[in-house]
């Protein structure tokens, strides 16, 4: 094999394009440089929120169900108002005041992100703050029959806001993935029946968020899964197979009928204030997909 005589590594960097770097006239010491977003006018309009979004960033999560703490990624939008005399925000101290929480153990819970989001308002010397963060949460699950345990997830988010005069506000939710089975499809055939993969989406409202005796992800969990036809299971051996079936052919759901029921559990549920339940079936047999949408609040009665 011949042997290759290869330039310095600075030389085949400049054969390929790179340069010096050039002698500048402006400042490098932060102090001395121009502030951009602190240089005072009247910039015509505050800003509902600015600041930085899709940062992922390790979180812990503390659940009812086993693991009853995990480490996931939540995927953070942070912002803040602005005011209509100040150009911009110094959006760094967003991402410093997330490293500062990771440090400490950076707990996903209601009580670590209002913390967090009124730190945001005076670091940032504003009057307002917003935090955002979706995950995965895991949780044991084991098959109907045969008690076969793995992980199941689902999709959940906390928003949370703060301002000096309305103080807090939230909206928590959660996406779950279940199993409906068309009530029209088993009435009309000789036998069997379609299903089909639904997802259902609730997003709510506590009365009382720092105070809630029960984990709020289990809460909203239940009422999605123990409406469906089916709960999805990680694990299933045949035995698991035939009962998922059966209890499907026995619980059959339109989209319609899913935010329904649910709905009943979530307005039989004393710390809920106000929700939105969202049902969308991944159509079997259609080349669409089924969605049914119901909002209600307590508040207003």
């Amino acid at each position: 094999m011949e042997t290759k005589i290869l330039p310095t590594k600075q030389e085949r960097h400049k054969r390929f394009g790179s340069v010096p770097p050039v002698k500048g006239n402006k400042p490098i010491n932060k102090e001395e440089m121009t502030d951009l977003q602190n240089t005072p006018n009247d910039f015509l309009f505050a800003i509902d929120s600015v600041g930085i979004s899709n940062v992922k960033h390790p979180i812990i999560v503390q659940s009812d169900y086993k693991p009853n703490t995990q480490t996931t990624v939540g995927t953070f939008s942070l912002t803040t108002g602005l005011q209509q005399m100040s150009k911009g925000i110094n959006m760094s101290r967003l991402t410093e005041l997330l490293h500062e929480y990771h440090l400490e153990g950076f707990i996903v819970d209601f009580n670590h992100l209002y913390s967090f989001t009124k730190d945001l308002v005076e670091r940032m010397q504003q009057s307002s703050a917003q935090i955002n963060v979706q995950f995965p949460w895991f949780f044991e699950r084991k098959s109907p029959s045969l008690q076969k345990a793995g992980l199941a997830h689902a999709e959940a988010f906390m928003n949370v806001n703060f301002d000096h005069e309305k103080g807090f506000t939230h909206e928590i939710g959660i996406t779950v993935a279940v199993t409906t089975l068309c009530p029209c499809s088993k009435e009309i055939s000789e036998y069997s029946a379609h299903n089909q993969r639904g997802y259902v989406t609730i997003k709510a409202e506590f009365f009382k968020p720092t105070k809630l005796k029960t984990d709020w992800k289990v809460t909203l969990l239940e009422a999605a899964e123990s409406n469906a036809s089916s709960v999805l299971y990680p694990i299933l051996k045949r035995p698991d197979e035939k009962a998922v079936t059966e209890r499907a052919y026995e619980n059959p759901r339109f989209v319609e009928d899913m935010v329904r029921l649910v709905a009943a559990d979530l307005y039989e549920n004393e710390d809920i204030k106000a929700f939105t339940i969202e049902c969308r079936n991944e159509e079997s047999i259609h080349m669409h997909d089924a969605i049914a949408r119901l909002t209600y609040s307590k508040a207003l009665f």
